[in-house]
């Protein structure tokens, strides 16, 4: 225990995380399937784009262990390489969402008065709309790439960061320690950046790690309606797109079974990780992880 305690925060943190149950799962969930991911190109022989017609719609077999799709394209190989694609677009978009919900939530709470009033009407509204609504119908205008993609669910995803965070800003300004900074003559942003923000940076890992499942939903979904990543770059959401033929959903469940789990099992790691966070930053929670 000596040597736990003398051990770096981070360290700490993942041996809290590891003598949970839920942790235990959404770790190894979480750390397999970016493993896999990031050495695709070593596990496959298979290059990404390789068209082999002759083996179109292969059922799953030892030569492919996923099968192969309507170009006899190798599927595990497509499968992992998407998942770089749709964790880096769910986490991208996370770091876009999270960094303009802590700056706007921090501002509203800090100031409060007429801006506070403002940006929570903002909110209000912004928050009275679907995510996926907003950036289908942005992206089916603009046709924006990947990029645009990430920028749009962060730009509509903010709420949720907004709330927790002027929730804890306006809870941590009343303390004690706060007043005194403020007594001792540290201006706004110093008191913002150097004794509030601290104390909540953990919450709001906690909402991070969990909006990442979201933003990982939105994108196979959007992807799934032919307006979130474009083919030929694979991601989750555009594998599943083939599911929409019938024939395909039917008879070649191979194709679209795959992805599919591959979203449902990440998902469940990450939410898995996020309950585990959660229970470490609240640790008088009464759920049992």
């Amino acid at each position: 225990m000596d040597t736990i305690a003398s051990a770096p925060q981070s360290l700490r943190m993942l041996y809290q995380i590891w003598r949970l149950r839920t942790g235990r799962i959404g770790l190894i969930i979480v750390v397999t399937v970016l493993v896999l991911s990031i050495l695709v190109p070593i596990l496959s022989s298979y290059e990404i784009d390789a068209v082999d017609l002759s083996r179109s719609y292969k059922p799953p077999t030892t030569r492919n262990w996923f099968g192969t799709d309507e170009l006899g394209r190798d599927l595990f190989t497509r499968v992992f390489y998407a998942g770089r694609i749709s964790i880096l677009v769910g986490v991208s978009g996370t770091l876009v969402s999270v960094l303009l919900g802590l700056f706007l939530g921090s501002i509203s709470a800090y100031f409060e008065g007429l801006l506070d009033a403002i940006l929570l009407k903002i909110h209000e509204i912004q928050y009275c709309f679907p995510p996926i609504i907003l950036v289908l119908t942005v992206m089916a205008i603009i046709r924006g790439g990947t990029l645009a993609l990430i920028l749009l669910m962060g730009l509509f995803s903010w709420p949720t960061t907004y709330r927790l965070t002027r929730n804890l800003v306006l809870a941590v300004k009343r303390e004690p320690f706060v007043e005194a900074g403020r007594l001792m003559g540290n201006n706004a942003f110093k008191l913002l950046f150097k004794h509030i923000l601290p104390n909540i940076i953990p919450s709001l890992i906690v909402n991070a790690t969990l909006l990442v499942a979201d933003l990982i939903l939105l994108e196979a979904a959007l992807s799934f309606l032919g307006v979130g990543v474009a083919p030929p770059t694979p991601s989750w959401g555009n594998m599943l797109n083939v599911a929409r033929n019938i024939y395909v959903l039917s008879r070649m469940w191979w194709i679209w079974l795959f992805p599919g789990l591959m979203i449902a099992t990440f998902v469940v790691g990450i939410t898995f990780l996020g309950e585990a966070l959660d229970a470490i930053v609240n640790p008088h929670s009464k759920t049992e992880y």
